[in-house]
């Protein structure tokens, strides 16, 4: 057992990342993170608010696009881990996607010289469509590089720390710009096109300055691992019912899922609880994201130091009950409470840099777990799976948001228009989404990750069994 142990250990040592590695992985984030977060805390808004589409529109447009995207997610999967070509199995898809993820974002932004609803509506959805397509060509294969570049339990927690500070990074970038450029542009519609061209450019740059900075280690891994062939990869819908027969990723599924949930749906409701129930001005709103998102930045070196001495789902057990509490407090805060308001920001700040961090540096142990009991890897699947069945569960909840804000009577308006007053319907509605519905999810997420089961011992077992395997077949 002990040649075997170290046998695991040397592995992870060979395996060990550099901070140039670590940094330019961090950097490729950028391109999901701008975009992403731009979309959650402000397209809605800007659909409503600005092109002027009615709220069930909007949000069957969210629908749409986020479905469309869920299910090209085990299909791009399936894709990228077939994929051979002397860039490996990942970036000929970062290479090839970047430059339609940055001009299909920009062109989601234009404000239409119609105001015919059903036109906006094609429009919209056609770009939408096109946009997430590019989006999971590119962050898909982006993400499943995270179980490539290394296999140590602790040093896939380092990247995915450094992932997660990207991605917290680059929200607070997007949301400082968003508030730098409203200062700045006057007109609504050009204020959000000038945003969509900058987070654009920004996207295909920071694709290229990962593949720049991570394929060097990339090809030192790949060319050591070279000798243990996995077997002929299945159709897709076998590979889809291997991963979902894995106990632990079925757990995971549920962690990742709840956080989310919780997040996405309170990004979305954020500018309406800011500006139609607190009745403060719109700036509230960019401050209140960044300081939720600039406690989530600094907390992920606290949490990644933690993880060297507590199980990774300890950490989100610790960090998720402060955004519960941060949510029941938002739910029941009155108009004129504005110091209380910042104070649930940190505290929700404070659990959300969990959500970022735990799920994804679960599910690269799992891969590993799956290559022991199958002999096959299959990265893409995995997280193609992780993936879809996350942005069908958001699209869903952003369409319902949508739903219930028409339901409850929400008045939308055209860029310009004068704010109109909200019925007491459509704040209660409000309220409820960002209290008891954001909530409920984050409770059942923290629940399932009390029970998820590779703990470090676990997937250090995982190792020495693996690497038991590579010696007895040479």
């Amino acid at each position: 057992m002990n040649n075997f142990a170290s046998s695991a250990i040397d592995l992870t040592q060979t395996e060990r990342l550099t901070w140039k590695t670590k940094i330019s992985y961090g950097v490729g984030e950028l391109a999901g993170a701008i975009p992403a977060d731009i979309l959650v805390f402000f397209f809605l808004f800007f659909l409503t608010n600005i092109a002027g589409l009615n709220p069930t529109k909007a949000g069957t447009i969210l629908l749409l696009g986020k479905a469309w995207d869920a299910l090209n997610d085990p299909l791009i999967g399936w894709l990228s881990d077939r994929t051979r070509s002397p860039r490996g199995r990942r970036y000929p898809w970062m290479i090839y996607g970047s430059l339609p993820l940055g001009l299909c974002f920009f062109l989601l932004w234009l404000v239409l010289p119609t105001t015919n609803q059903w036109v906006m509506f094609a429009y919209y959805s056609t770009i939408a469509l096109l946009f997430y397509t590019a989006f999971t060509a590119v962050l898909l294969p982006f993400n499943a590089l995270a179980a490539e570049l290394t296999s140590g339990y602790d040093e896939r927690t380092s990247l995915i720390s450094f992932k997660s500070s990207f991605s917290l990074g680059g929200s607070i970038f997007a949301l400082v710009l968003a508030q730098v450029i409203f200062q700045l542009v006057s007109s609504p519609s050009k204020q959000y096109l000038f945003l969509g061209a900058i987070c654009g450019i920004l996207s295909i740059l920071a694709v290229y300055l990962s593949i720049w900075g991570t394929y060097g280690h990339y090809q030192l891994i790949q060319t050591k691992r070279s000798q243990i062939e996995s077997p002929p990869l299945q159709r897709i819908w076998q590979q889809f019912k291997i991963a979902l027969s894995n106990r632990p990723f079925r757990y995971l599924i549920g962690i990742y899922l709840c956080s989310w949930l919780g997040v996405q749906v309170t990004a979305a409701i954020l500018p309406y609880f800011v500006i139609n129930w607190m009745r403060l001005p719109e700036y509230h709103f960019t401050q209140m994201a960044l300081v939720v998102q600039g406690t989530a930045l600094s907390m992920m070196f606290i949490w990644t130091a933690l993880s060297s001495r507590v199980e990774k789902k300890a950490i989100y057990c610790i960090g998720i009950p402060l955004t519960i509490c941060a949510s029941v407090g938002l739910f029941l805060l009155q108009p004129g409470q504005i110091g209380l308001m910042y104070i649930f920001a940190v505290m929700a700040g404070i659990g959300i840099s969990t959500a970022y961090l735990v799920p994804w540096s679960m599910l690269p142990d799992i891969v590993d777990l799956d290559e022991l009991q199958t002999g096959q890897r299959r990265e893409g699947i995995y997280y193609g799976c992780v993936v879809q069945l996350q942005k069908l569960g958001v699209a869903m909840a952003l369409f319902l948001v949508g739903q219930i804000l028409n339901w409850a009577g929400f008045i939308s308006k055209l860029a310009g228009q004068t704010a109109p007053i909200q019925p007491d319907s459509a704040l209660w509605a409000i309220r409820l989404i960002i209290g008891p519905v954001t909530t409920l999810t984050l409770v059942v997420g923290l629940i399932l990750s009390y029970f998820y089961p590779i703990s470090r011992a676990v997937h250090k077992e995982i190792l020495l069994k693996l690497n038991e395997r590579k010696n007895g077949t040479q």
